[in-house]
C-alpha cells in the first residue's frame, strides 16, 4: 500500500457515516445478543479461539449486529476473510471466490471464511453454488439474512449450518450506543461540545425500534444539522430528536416472520376478545402498508371459524365491510376496517362450524356411503327400491316441523355438530330440544 492510498482509505474512514465509524471492532465493544456471543456462551469461544469450522447464518432485524459480528471474527481469524455481497455480487464472483479459496487451501494449507450479507437474495442456483466447497470444508459460510432462512435458504445449505437469531436490541443498548458515539473523541462526537437532554436520548431509543444503525444516523443527523448556540456547544432538544428521526421504521416484510406474526397475533387477539391489542396489531399492519383486502379475507375466515353461529350476523358485518371498503377505498376505508375487527372480537365465539371437517374426515377415512333410500332422489330409485322409499317422514306434516328419522347412512354415527352455547348458539340447542319434547309428546 502506497502512501496515497494510504492516505485516501484513512479520509474515507473520517468521511464515512457514523453508524460506520462507530462499528464494534471487537467482542468487548460489541453491544446486545449476549444469548450468542455472551460471556461462556459457545459461539464466543469458537470465535476466541479461532475454531469456527461450522458454518453460520446470522438471521434477524436490520441495525442487530449481524455483520458487525462477522467483521469481528474477520479481525480475530487466522484465516483469510472474504466479503460479498448477495445484492452487489453474482455467480462469477463466487466462482472467482471459490476459486481463490481452493488455491489458498491447497497451496498454504489457509482456510477461507465467506461473509455473504443478504444472502437471501441469492436465488437457488447461486447457493447451490456454496454447497460442494462447504461440505468440504474449503470455506466456511457466514450468512447474514434479514428474511427467514428456512423460507429463503436452500434445506441442504440450511442443515450444513448453525442459524443464531438476532434479537432487535433494547432501548436501554441503543442508548448507550448513542452516548458512546456522543462521547468517542476518534470515531464520534467526543471532540465537539454537544449536548444532549435525556428526553431527545430517550426518544431516539425508543424510536429506533432495536435498530441501532437507525439511532446513529438519526444522532448524525440530529448534530449536523444543529448549529453552535453563543456557548459554542450544539445543543440536541427533544425537538431536534423528533425532526431527526420523525417515524419509526416498522419491521415488517409481507412474505416473511413479521408478516406472519402479526396477522398471526391479530387473529388471535381478534379470537381472545381483546379489542384493543387487534386494534394495535391492525395498525401495525394497515401504517406497513399491508393489503386492506388480505386482513378482509382473514377476518372473513374468522367470522366462520371462530364466531360462526354464536354471532351469525358477523359474516353479514364483515362481507359489509369489505364491500363498503372497495366503494370507499383509503384513508376513510380504516373505518371499516376497524369496524369488522371490533365486531368480531366482541362477539360471542364459536367454533362449532369446524364440525364440518370431522364430516369431511369421515368421508376421507372411510369413503362416502349412499343415504337411506327414503331420502334420495325417487327417480333414481330402482324398482326393488320403491317399498323402502315410502318410509320417509315428511317433516311439516309434525306439529314442530320435526320428526325423528335417520338422515345419516347406516354405519355412519355422525354427532359431528356440538353447539357450544354461547350467544345465538344458545337459542338454536333450547330450539332442537323443544323441538324433539313437543314431538315426543
Amino acid at each position: 500500500m502506497d502512501l496515497f492510498e494510504h492516505t485516501r482509505k484513512e479520509a474515507a474512514k473520517r468521511e464515512a457515516p457514523l453508524a460506520a465509524r462507530m462499528r464494534p471492532r471487537t467482542l468487548e465493544e460489541f453491544v446486545g445478543q449476549e444469548d450468542i456471543v455472551g460471556e461462556g456462551k459457545l459461539l464466543r469461544r469458537a470465535i476466541e479461539t479461532d475454531r469456527l469450522f461450522s458454518s453460520l447464518i446470522f438471521w434477524g432485524p436490520p441495525g442487530t449486529g449481524k455483520t458487525t459480528l462477522a467483521t469481528i471474527i474477520a479481525n480475530l481469524t487466522r484465516a483469510h476473510f472474504e466479503t460479498l455481497s448477495a445484492v452487489l455480487d453474482g455467480v462469477a464472483d463466487l466462482r472467482r471466490t471459490v476459486s481463490e479459496a481452493r488455491d489458498r487451501r491447497g497451496m498454504y494449507g489457509k482456510r477461507t471464511i465467506l461473509l455473504v450479507d443478504e444472502i437471501h437474495r441469492w436465488n437457488k442456483a447461486q447457493q447451490d453454488g456454496l454447497l460442494p466447497v462447504v461440505e468440504d470444508g474449503t470455506i466456511t459460510l457466514i450468512g447474514a439474512t434479514t428474511e427467514n432462512p428456512y423460507f429463503s435458504i436452500i434445506s441442504p445449505l440450511i442443515s450444513r449450518s448453525r442459524i443464531f437469531r438476532f434479537r432487535p436490541l433494547t432501548n436501554v443498548q441503543v442508548a448507550d450506543l448513542i452516548l458512546k458515539a456522543l462521547h468517542d473523541p476518534r470515531r464520534g462526537y467526543g471532540a465537539q461540545a454537544i449536548q444532549m437532554d435525556d428526553e431527545a436520548l430517550a426518544h431516539l431509543a425508543e424510536i429506533a425500534g432495536g435498530d441501532a444503525r437507525t439511532a446513529l444516523n438519526a444522532l448524525e443527523l440530529a448534530v449536523e444539522s444543529t448549529s453552535p448556540g453563543e456557548d459554542g456547544a450544539r445543543h440536541i432538544t427533544l425537538s431536534v430528536a423528533e425532526e431527526s428521526i420523525q417515524r419509526r421504521a416498522l419491521q415488517y416484510d409481507k412474505a416473511g416472520d413479521q408478516h406472519y406474526d402479526t396477522i398471526s397475533a391479530f387473529i388471535k387477539s381478534v379470537r381472545g376478545s381483546d379489542p384493543d391489542a387487534a386494534l394495535y396489531y391492525l395498525a401495525k399492519m394497515v401504517l406497513a402498508g399491508e393489503d386492506p383486502r388480505f386482513i378482509l379475507r382473514r377476518l372473513l375466515v374468522l367470522a366462520a371459524e371462530d364466531i360462526g353461529l354464536a354471532s351469525p350476523m358477523a359474516i353479514v358485518v364483515v362481507a359489509a365491510c369489505a364491500q363498503a371498503f372497495e366503494w370507499v377505498g383509503m384513508p376513510e376505508g380504516q373505518y371499516h376496517l376497524a369496524e369488522a375487527t371490533l365486531y368480531l372480537a366482541t362477539c360471542a365465539k364459536s367454533n362449532s362450524v369446524g364440525a364440518y371437517w370431522k364430516a369431511l374426515e369421515e368421508v376421507e377415512e372411510h369413503g362416502y356411503r349412499p343415504p337411506p333410500v327414503y331420502i334420495r332422489d325417487q327417480h333414481t330409485l330402482l324398482d326393488s327400491e320403491r317399498a323402502q322409499a315410502s318410509g320417509y317422514k315428511y317433516p311439516h306434516d309434525y306439529p314442530t316441523g320435526w320428526v325423528e328419522q335417520r338422515y345419516l347412512p347406516q354405519g355412519v354415527r355422525g354427532e359431528w355438530f356440538k353447539p357450544k352455547g354461547h350467544g345465538f348458539e344458545q337459542r338454536i340447542i333450547e330450539t332442537l330440544k323443544q323441538m324433539k319434547k313437543t314431538n315426543k309428546s
